[in-house]
């Protein structure tokens, strides 16, 4: 099983039970350095191979996925994989080669601001919708 796990906005707390449970789980870890703090692999167990995604490409990663076919294997993913997660080729790899997958949601980014902010994202008379956009 590959477990594509929202790692959080940053802090190796906000991770959820679920992706901290997979990471406890996992025999292999594909994460990067340059986006997910190294407290977070504090819930990985200690004899999991990681690997460092941020030098990798994602043929290099794909190539991870081919080599560990019965592993149990955690993709982690910055804040929420379902957003900006850029995992849509690699569920697309899983789909076509067969191998079985997940989609471990993390809290989003967007969502820990407000809550550093101390603010509301949406409040009745003022704002009702939340638009979220990035650059192409």
């Amino acid at each position: 099983m590959i477990s594509f796990v929202g790692a959080g906005p940053g802090a190796a707390d906000l991770i959820t039970l679920r992706g901290a449970q997979r990471l406890g789980c996992a025999d292999v870890v594909v994460w990067a350095s340059s986006l997910v703090p190294a407290a977070v692999l504090d819930h990985a167990r200690p004899d999991a191979i990681t690997h460092d995604s941020a030098g990798m490409t994602l043929e290099d990663v794909l190539s991870v996925y081919e080599s560990h076919p019965n592993a149990a294997i955690v993709r982690l993913h910055s804040g929420d994989p379902a957003l900006y997660g850029a995992i849509q080729e690699q569920v697309d790899w899983c789909v076509h080669h067969e191998r079985s997958f997940e989609i471990v949601p993390g809290v989003s980014s967007f969502t820990a601001a407000a809550a550093a902010l101390g603010r509301e994202l949406t409040l009745p008379g003022v704002a009702q919708s939340v638009v979220i956009t990035r650059l192409p």
